[in-house]
């Protein structure tokens, strides 16, 4: 006997009680609901009247990417993309030749994962652990979707226009801060230090991450050495 026909057996008037969908409740309608449509509308007015028409996919992905619950989060976000966009746009370049012309008779596929492996390379080595997963994207994106003859100009205008978009969400932020973002004093006139302040979090939050996966196999070498990321709230504090 399967679920619907359990249902329509039991002996109840309100059969509503019995299902799942008894538990659904709608989420709360945030400034985020409107301030993400307002943003990818400004993005894309900007992209097709004064930009006459250029491609707006990459920067209306950093306009939803820049539009967080807050200028930080928003800020995260946005520079994730922004920095994956960028390594994994900057390697796909001369592996995308790689993988299509096959030199010195090494299968494609080699070629595509060393390409891989230097994206999570220099990923962590900028200290941008959160920019892996859109830098990948990126970088498979390009490798299947555009021709030979395309990949240069098309890898450098996306990546600017995902700087375009996050640019242009956290104007839409500063326009119309949160609650959160108000009482913090974010202006325009105090844009670059909060800025500055978001970037050292993000940094922050991608060393504190880093060493949890090192104390999970076991290696470290932040813990060992004595050496503690500094917590940006409390050089704010001081």
């Amino acid at each position: 006997m399967g679920p619907q026909e359990m249902l329509d057996r039991a002996d109840t008037d309100n059969k509503w009680m019995l299902t799942p969908m008894k538990n659904f409740k709608s989420p709360r309608l945030t400034a985020r609901i409107w301030r993400t449509p307002l943003a990818i509308m400004a993005t894309a007015v900007i992209y097709q009247y004064l930009l006459h028409g250029r491609n707006p996919c990459f920067a209306l992905i950093g306009a939803a990417y820049g539009v967080g619950s807050q200028f930080e989060e928003g800020f995260h976000n946005g520079i994730n993309r922004f920095i994956g966009t960028f390594i994994g746009g900057l390697l796909v370049i001369p592996f995308h030749r790689l993988y299509t012309e096959q030199p010195f008779g090494i299968p494609n596929w080699i070629w595509l994962v060393m390409g891989l492996c230097l994206v999570l390379w220099c990923s962590l080595a900028l200290g941008a652990d959160s920019a892996i997963q859109p830098g990948t994207v990126v970088y498979f994106v390009v490798m299947f979707t555009v021709g030979n003859n395309r990949v240069v100009q098309y890898t450098i205008a996306r990546v600017i226009d995902t700087g375009a978009g996050v640019l242009i969400s956290l104007i839409i932020t500063m326009i119309f801060p949160t609650k959160y973002d108000k009482a913090k004093g974010l202006t325009f006139q105090t844009f670059w230090k909060e800025t500055r302040y978001a970037f050292q979090l993000y940094l922050y939050n991608n060393r504190k991450s880093r060493q949890k996966e090192q104390e999970n196999f076991g290696m470290s070498d932040i813990e060992d050495a004595g050496e503690k990321p500094i917590d940006p709230f409390q050089r704010r504090e001081n």
